[in-house]
């Protein structure tokens, strides 16, 4: 018997509750654990690669690696050919805010037109350049606005807003903090 596939806001509802179903019947299923690996190339310049991840209870591959690079502007000493490091930050707030809130729109029922976000943070680079230890080497403050465009009540726009910053693992990454083990080993 083939279950009815409901979509909205191009999220499968169906799956989206099998999911929460199966999490609920064996939470260990919930455990994921994303991997990166970064290489040098030069400069600021460098590279990461995505290739895959450990989720749903196995070893998932990506259908081939994904490639994110980075550099820094010419004005801190860059060539400019790739987003800088804080500005992939921004990129994985506002993109997990936003499919955080795609997603649980989708399963309350609300249809989502369109959802746009614009993102600023302040930074001082005295502490990134050690001249001040009083001030921090990250970001001071972000800033992000959401624009939704749906004929959801004022009541459930209002809803959609909270959805991003409740559900999103980056949000609660970048606002509670997380513990980050660094170890060194030496190259052959």
């Amino acid at each position: 018997m083939k279950v009815e596939t409901k979509m909205t806001n191009g999220v499968d509802v169906s799956r989206l509750f099998e999911t929460v179903a199966a999490i609920k019947e064996r939470p260990e299923l919930a455990a994921f654990q994303f991997r990166i690996t970064n290489e040098w190339k030069g400069g600021a310049e460098n590279q990461s690669e995505a290739r895959g991840f450990y989720g749903g209870g196995q070893e998932n591959r990506h259908p081939r690696p994904f490639s994110l690079l980075a550099d820094e502007p010419a004005v801190l000493l860059g060539n400019s050919t790739a987003p800088n490091p804080v500005e992939h930050l921004l990129h994985a707030l506002a993109s997990c805010v936003t499919t955080s809130t795609i997603y649980h729109a989708a399963a309350k029922g609300i249809a989502v037109e369109a959802v746009e976000s614009t993102l600023e943070g302040d930074l001082d680079l005295r502490g990134f350049l050690g001249l001040d230890p009083s001030i921090r080497n990250g970001y001071r403050q972000i800033r992000l606005t959401l624009k939704i465009k749906s004929d959801a009540t004022d009541e459930q726009i209002q809803e959609l807003q909270c959805f991003g910053p409740t559900f999103s693992p980056v949000f609660d990454s970048v606002t509670k903090g997380v513990p980050v083990v660094v170890s060194t080993e030496r190259m052959k």
